[in-house]
């Protein structure tokens, strides 16, 4: 399952909205209005990040767009102990028996790896197959980021083109006063419009989807594993131990004390017993 992550939303509309109160503040958010500085800064650039890659990958922008919002449910706590029950099942009734899971599993990659088990392919292609599709994943990853990164760094140096054109305006306009102002706004305005994009909104969401990747590869790593180690039979109490080298601190913090309730719970019921 996956569920919408309201913290970048959140932050977006956080440091837009102190940005705009800072000016409304100081003054008139209309000031800070300008449609010729927006199509220069913002038109221009990403105009030039279509010229940077093909039509392909500036086609996934939206979908790449999307993922910055939207997170997997399932920690890798929860997935761990899913697949210490698949090891546990399958060392009870044999590997034949997980067939009844696969339609329960949501993540293709897993199930994917899962029917492979099933089917008795050697350890090593199975291995080689999925690392194999954990590195295009990651190719795929790496582009999206590759493009909002390289967005936020023509952003500013557009807002410096605008401000340019701005300044060419007014000069060649010095014997209108009435001019002058409409080119100064464009010309400081558009580097304003380049640097908040850059900073506030393409960048971060780079930042955010380098995040999401390395779970995403995290977790693909411990499915791999796990799946390794439940076709050569290994105790499944071990493959959890085993595991636990892929988690982070808070995560082992979580899972131990999900186990303290665990022996808590089952004391209390020994005792009613």
């Amino acid at each position: 399952m996956k569920r919408f992550d309201s913290m970048t939303l959140m932050g977006l509309i956080v440091g837009l909205g102190l940005v705009l109160l800072g000016i409304r503040l100081e003054g008139e958010l209309g000031a800070f209005w300008n449609l010729s500085g927006l199509l220069i800064t913002v038109g221009g650039s990403f105009g030039a990040v279509m010229v940077n890659f093909r039509s392909s990958e500036i086609k996934t922008v939206l979908q790449v767009t999307k993922q910055a919002f939207i997170r997997r449910d399932e920690s890798v706590v929860e997935l761990s102990k899913k697949l210490v029950h698949l090891a546990e099942k399958a060392r009870r009734e044999g590997l034949l028996v997980l067939d009844d899971e696969l339609p329960e599993i949501e993540d293709p990659f897993l199930r994917n790896g899962l029917q492979m088990v099933i089917d008795g392919f050697e350890p090593e292609a199975i291995r080689r197959i999925l690392i194999s599709e954990l590195e295009s994943i990651e190719d795929r990853h790496e582009m999206g980021q590759s493009i909002f990164q390289t967005w936020g760094g023509l952003a500013p140096a557009f807002g410096m083109i605008g401000t340019l054109i701005g300044l060419v305006m007014m000069l060649g306009r010095l014997e209108n006063p009435n001019a002058i102002g409409p080119g100064m706004a464009v010309a400081l305005l558009t580097t304003f419009y380049g640097v908040l994009l850059a900073n506030l909104v393409l960048i971060p969401l780079a930042g955010k989807l380098s995040i999401y990747s390395k779970e995403e590869s995290n977790r693909k790593e411990i499915i791999i594993e796990a799946l390794l180690s439940l076709q050569s039979g290994i105790n499944p109490r071990l493959m959890e131990e085993h595991l636990k080298a892929y988690f982070s601190p808070a995560e082992r913090k979580l899972l131990a004390e999900a186990e303290q309730l665990d022996e808590d719970y089952f004391g209390v019921m020994d005792l009613d017993g």
